[in-house]
């Protein structure tokens, strides 16, 4: 139930400076470095802002207010507009004028959220919500309007990140998955990337160098080059039978009668699509261009056609050795923060691979 704050030392370690005691467990915070206002979600649903002093060395309390009926999930602070955005357990997105502490609005998300994203330029605000939805309000002052919602996972979202420049939205997902959305295009392109074993949990830009930052509960942190030529996955085509052999899968019960064989399981190729048996899906490959990076199952004849520079890594892997919970990326520096399940905090000089 405590706010600390950490400061580095002569002797290079970091120290705790100052805490503050909540009445209740933190569950996110949203820090602004221009105003060092501090703004911190309560598991009992309220909001408390603090103005940090310049040596970091004191904690002011400006002031406290109840933005959701259940814990506050994730935190916005939009300096431009003055806003802080809010997602809560009760399904609630709600925006508060950070001056006045006055509640502006709220929408009803189908699920609770994980992911909160606000582009100033257009005052689109992005959702990601644990049915694996992804919502697009447009903000007022006083008010706001549903642009569309789009949905890609099968699992639900955990985070969001959005690059302004090039106008995309990346969204991570307990199904393991990064989909990458092109909203700037107006294509409706999807990009999958798959390079975690267990659900990814935080998601950072570095948008000098078109790289993303993707942390898992798996303890990966993988470094994603998206400063190349990406293909969408192909759609799972349905058959009764195999597209290659034509041998029927085994829910064909009038082929199987009719050709005397018996049904077989029912396959896809990752590259091209196309409903194939196990005899004909035999080999795997990785494919990076399509954002597999580990091997997957390939029909025979897509594997022939898949060349070696196409086999060629588009991520970096790397091993944090503790289960991450959240993350913060400083791109001035290319330090990386993580925290996890272990209660630990590190901090890593990622230049060496963002760069």
């Amino acid at each position: 139930r405590t706010v600390r704050v950490w400061l580095k030392r002569e002797s290079g370690q970091y120290w705790p400076s100052i805490y503050h005691a909540m009445p209740s467990p933190c569950s996110c915070m949203s820090f602004n470095p221009e105003t060092r206002r501090l703004s911190v979600g309560l598991d009992n649903g309220s909001i408390s802002e603090f103005i940090l002093s310049e040596d970091y060395n004191k904690m002011t309390p400006v002031k406290s207010y109840q933005a959701h009926q259940g814990r506050v999930m994730m935190i916005l602070f939009v300096l431009e507009m003055e806003w802080v955005l809010s997602t809560g357990q009760d399904k609630q997105f709600t925006w508060h004028c950070s001056e006045s502490g006055q509640r502006l609005g709220g929408y009803r998300t189908s699920a609770g959220a994980c992911g909160l994203q606000f582009d100033v330029e257009t005052r689109h605000v992005f959702i990601g919500d644990h049915s694996g939805q992804v919502t697009i309000l447009k903000l007022e002052q006083e008010n706001c309007s549903l642009v569309t919602t789009f949905k890609g996972h099968t699992g639900g979202v955990t985070a969001l990140c959005w690059d302004p420049v090039q106008r995309v939205l990346f969204s991570g997902s307990s199904d393991h998955s990064i989909i990458m959305w092109d909203i700037g295009g107006r294509k409706g392109t999807a990009i999958e990337l798959q390079g975690h074993n267990d659900k990814v949990q935080c998601l950072s830009y570095a948008p000098h160098t078109r790289q993303l930052i993707s942390c898992g509960a798996d303890g990966g942190i993988v470094i994603w080059n998206m400063d190349v030529e990406r293909q969408e996955t192909p759609e799972w085509l349905d058959s009764d039978s195999c597209q290659k052999c034509d041998q029927p899968f085994f829910w064909n019960f009038k082929q199987m009668w009719d050709s005397k064989k018996i049904g077989l399981r029912q396959h896809h190729c990752r590259k091209c699509g196309k409903a194939v048996c196990g005899k004909c899906s035999s080999k795997r490959s990785s494919i990076p261009l399509m954002g597999f990076e580990f091997e997957v199952r390939v029909c025979d004849s897509c594997h022939e056609s898949i060349t070696d520079e196409e086999r060629a890594p588009t991520a970096t892997f790397h091993d944090s050795k503790h289960n991450i919970v959240h993350v913060h990326f400083d791109a001035t520096r290319g330090w990386l923060l993580t925290s996890g399940t272990d209660k630990i905090i590190k901090l890593w000089d990622m230049t060496p691979v963002v760069s």
